[in-house]
């Protein structure tokens, strides 16, 4: 594997950062930007996102596991509120089923557990769709098939980026008769979601380190600054050294995506979001810490972040339900895992 990434890959990187450094929240007051919120999410169908991975050359996407990981990357180092995981993961099952390519007004439906594109069409009343502001349909993954529901209106969560949304239960609302979809493509399917889960807590890592480190710079204490301060400059740094940890880990599970068999594409997605989720979670705390009292108000952006990694550390499965799938896998056992 070759970690680089390719002139193409560092554009892409480069002129996404760009978008979003205009259109993404600065303020939790921006959140409630109705008109930048529009043009973002005009912004990111024009930049070609939700086509990432639809048709291209034979069985291939358009663009591969690792594009899609940089763009996952750089919408969470920005909290932008703009869907990105739902519809993207919609065009991947979309492609395998041979579906017509989906627009951005589609999502995907999770099981109430959030840990698993696979639910049974009768117990769609129970189902969620993540990250489907604008969605008015949900692709669900039901056995071997790809069924098209219907979408009742976003409700607010506890990320503040990010909208959910349940399936209809209206029975005219759904179609029951999917198309066929491959054992192979629904592991591909799970790896790539993984991969974009994991892409984003990466990305809600870097965005936290750049504002609490910020901080330290500037706030005052006893005459200095806080970041002069020896405990200080140990949180930080622990927290710069798991983000570096978990930047190693996506990268592999991205490139897995496409380069690796089914299996071991899961695997790698698996083990980067049990390292991930845990990293996002200590980071997040050490924000909250540096900042102080400040850290726990609704004006401080930290929370905003703090908020979108808890539900991408939930969607497709926590550390826990990872590590004991890794367990399972690798030892052969079930005792004392749950």
């Amino acid at each position: 594997m070759d970690a680089r990434f390719s002139p193409e890959q560092l554009e892409l990187r480069s002129a996404t950062a760009a978008l979003l450094a205009d259109l993404s929240p600065r303020t939790v007051a921006d959140l409630d930007d109705e008109k930048r919120r529009a043009r973002l999410a005009r912004a990111a169908v024009d930049a070609g996102w939700y086509d990432f991975r639809g048709p291209g050359d034979g069985d291939a996407p358009l663009a591969s596991g690792v594009e899609v990981a940089i763009v996952a990357r750089e919408l969470g180092r920005t909290a932008a509120d703009t869907p990105f995981f739902g519809p993207v993961l919609a065009a991947e099952l979309a492609r395998h089923a041979g579906l017509e390519p989906t627009d951005g007004t589609t999502s995907v439906v999770l099981q109430p557990s959030l840990r698993d594109v696979a639910a049974l069409p009768s117990d769609a009343a129970g189902a969620v769709a993540v990250d489907c502001a604008g969605a008015t349909r949900g692709l669900m993954l039901a056995g071997e098939h790809v069924v098209d529901v219907a979408l009742e209106d976003p409700t607010p969560a506890t990320d503040l980026t990010r909208a959910l949304a349940a399936v209809s239960t209206s029975a005219s609302a759904r179609t029951r008769d999917g198309a066929r979809i491959s054992n192979e493509a629904v592991a591909r399917s799970r790896a790539l979601a993984l991969t974009i889960t994991v892409a984003d807590l990466v990305g809600t890592m870097e965005g936290l380190l750049d504002i609490t480190c910020e901080y330290a710079k500037e706030r005052q204490q006893y005459g200095v600054a806080i970041g002069s301060f020896q405990a200080v400059q140990h949180l930080l740094a622990e927290a710069r050294v798991l983000l570096e940890g978990s930047i190693s880990v996506a990268q592999y599970a991205a490139w897995a995506v496409d380069a690796c068999p089914p299996a071991e594409a899961w695997e790698a997605g698996a083990v980067a979001k049990a390292y991930c989720a845990r990293g996002a979670r200590i980071v997040s705390e050490t924000a909250i810490q540096v900042h102080g009292g400040i850290g726990n108000t609704w004006e401080c952006f930290v929370h905003v972040h703090l908020r979108r990694a808890l539900l991408s550390s939930a969607v497709f499965g926590d550390e826990g339900h990872h590590l004991r799938a890794l367990a399972r896998r690798r030892l052969e056992a079930d005792r004392g895992l749950r």
